[in-house]
């Protein structure tokens, strides 16, 4: 039985570009291990807050144009040994075939980021795309109202 995205990862894809989005999806159902949409776009503040905290070395991040995902694997709970995320690389990878969309991968980077996918800024060169600056909006929109 294919696994599927539950509704906590169907809203952390929100925002997140099109084509990703799609590629999440056709690897959900293609992949030999479960996983989780951990987060995907990001406010500025967000990741400020990462890189003081050194869960993350740039304030340049693709998650702030809606252009990557950090995604877990689930196994009853988050797992995060580096060799399970091997098996969901070979599912990304796959999916982005399918979906005619490149995918990179920051396991391959030599500082590893196994959850870390995104679409390359060659292909994807844009600042931001509208979902992802309407959703900033709304975001940082919803935030002013509960102050």
């Amino acid at each position: 039985m294919p696994f599927r995205l539950s509704q906590r990862s169907l809203k952390a894809l929100v925002g997140v570009h099109p084509d990703l989005v799609r590629v999440v999806k056709t690897a959900i159902k293609i992949t030999a291990v479960d996983f989780v949409v951990i987060e995907g776009l990001r406010t500025p503040a967000r990741q400020a807050q990462l890189v003081k905290a050194g869960a993350s070395r740039t304030l340049n991040s693709r998650h702030l144009t809606g252009h990557a995902v950090d995604l877990a694997v689930w196994l009853g709970t988050v797992r995060w040994e580096f060799p399970l995320y091997q098996a969901l690389w070979d599912a990304m990878q796959a999916a982005g075939r399918t979906e005619g969309v490149p995918v990179q991968w920051g396991g391959l980077w030599r500082s590893r980021d196994g959850p870390h996918f995104q679409l390359p800024w060659a292909s994807y060169p844009s600042a931001a795309t509208d979902a992802s600056s309407a959703a900033i909006a709304s975001s940082n929109s919803a935030r002013a109202a509960k102050s």
